[in-house]
């Protein structure tokens, strides 16, 4: 049951991106932007983590995912460092994420070929 609550939640955000590519002005940059910041809002509302915990990786995968992750580290280190938590719990709760994708797109521009674009 738990693959399928992951499923159907991972399939309804992907339906909710294309809806707003479709029917919106929204670039996919901002649709992206909009689903970090959603799950940030999530995050501080309390949100998040009962969400996190029915559906599992079909909300903390994707951007919403990021943006909850985000707002916990702030979350959290607003209660162990005060003011300064909030510049800093984002950065240390996501760093993993961050770096895992740096990486992987230096691997993959050492790996792939270029190609300039023909006008």
């Amino acid at each position: 049951m738990e693959y399928l609550l992951a499923f159907l939640m991972g399939g309804f955000l992907c339906v909710l991106a294309q809806l707003l590519i479709d029917f919106t002005k929204l670039t996919p940059a901002r649709i992206l932007v909009l689903f970090v910041v959603v799950g940030v809002a999530f995050s501080a509302l309390g949100w998040y983590e009962p969400l996190r915990d029915v559906f599992g990786c079909g909300i903390s995968v994707p951007l919403l995912g990021f943006g909850g992750g985000i707002g916990e580290g702030v979350k959290k280190a607003l209660a162990e460092e005060g003011a300064l938590g909030i510049l800093s719990g984002g950065l240390t709760a996501t760093a993993a994420g961050v770096t895992a994708a740096l990486l992987w797109g230096v691997l993959a521009a050492v790996v792939g070929k270029s190609k300039p674009k023909r006008l």
